[in-house]
């Protein structure tokens, strides 16, 4: 696809002190949406799929705090402070109201903002994310879960880092794919790679993720939403987890108000590097409402 001609900027806005970096695809009169990306990841994970999107729709992708290039704050990753942080980047583009995408944890951040800000919030679309731990966990602590809760492996080299992310990625890695890793994590005084989210502010996330889960919000989304879970590839399908992830999101689409399902099948979690032709044909289809 010939992306030339595709308006682009990558701006800093000041959010109440703190920084956000922004990238913006398309023009400043097309339907804007929001694109919030995953946890330990950026704005970048979105450059395979935003230019195309932004060939009908003006794309906002931010690194959320603690992430890419924006302010590493200490504290702050509770729903209600990262919504916020999205209300004033919107009020700063002078928008009313958006349409809100979000990968992974960004879906759950997305699902907050529908939630705690629907006025804000025209549809929603939560690409394999959002469909939260439900009802009673076999681990019923927040210490034993924070015990448990490791951030991933980056160490090593940068060749390390990125030899494991090729295996990892095998299916879908290209020089673009290998740019956008590199966007998440940093290489130390000693050559050392490491996360840019700081593993204090990973656990914060993960105890937002385990006081108000994903699945206590649904009930409260009002707005059109699309929930497009990952199908997994034919050596995965017999497994628990997907199994399970099959009746959540069932359950969150019985659930939330008004909602349709879209699985992509034979794709990895990582959709937008995998399949981002079809992620964004589904995407596209939903927002004009011929899903």
């Amino acid at each position: 696809m010939n992306m030339m001609n595709i308006p682009f900027s990558e701006n800093v806005i000041d959010s109440n002190g703190l920084a956000i970096r922004c990238m913006v695809w398309g023009d400043i009169d097309a339907p804007p949406v929001l694109a919030l990306h995953g946890l330990a990841s950026s704005a970048n994970w979105y450059d395979l799929v935003a230019p195309r999107l932004a060939r009908d729709f003006r794309i906002i992708a931010p690194d959320q705090r603690g992430h890419g290039k924006t302010t590493q704050a200490t504290e702050g990753y509770d729903w209600k402070t990262l919504a916020l942080d999205m209300v004033r980047l919107l009020d700063v583009f002078d928008i009313a109201t958006i349409g809100v995408l979000g990968h992974s944890w960004g879906a759950t951040v997305a699902a907050g903002l529908a939630y705690l800000h629907p006025q804000r919030v025209s549809s929603l679309t939560m690409i394999d994310g959002g469909f939260g731990r439900i009802g009673s966990s076999d681990i019923s602590d927040w210490e034993t879960v924070k015990k448990n809760t490791f951030p991933r492996d980056v160490s090593g080299t940068r060749s390390e880092f990125l030899d494991r992310m090729k295996e990892q990625l095998s299916c879908c890695w290209t020089p673009d794919v290998e740019r956008i890793v590199q966007t998440m994590v940093w290489e130390d005084a000693s050559g050392q790679m490491n996360d840019i989210l700081h593993p204090d502010n990973h656990i914060q996330v993960m105890k937002a993720m385990w006081e108000e889960p994903a699945s206590s919000m649904w009930p409260n989304i009002k707005c059109p939403t699309l929930l497009v879970p990952a199908g997994p590839q034919p050596r995965q399908r017999q497994l628990e987890r997907f199994w399970n992830k099959q009746s959540r999101v069932a359950i969150a689409s019985r659930t939330i108000a008004d909602c349709k399902v879209h699985w992509i099948q034979n794709t990895i979690h990582d959709i937008g590097y995998h399949r981002p032709e079809y992620l964004t044909n589904v995407i596209q289809a939903f927002l004009y409402n011929k899903l």
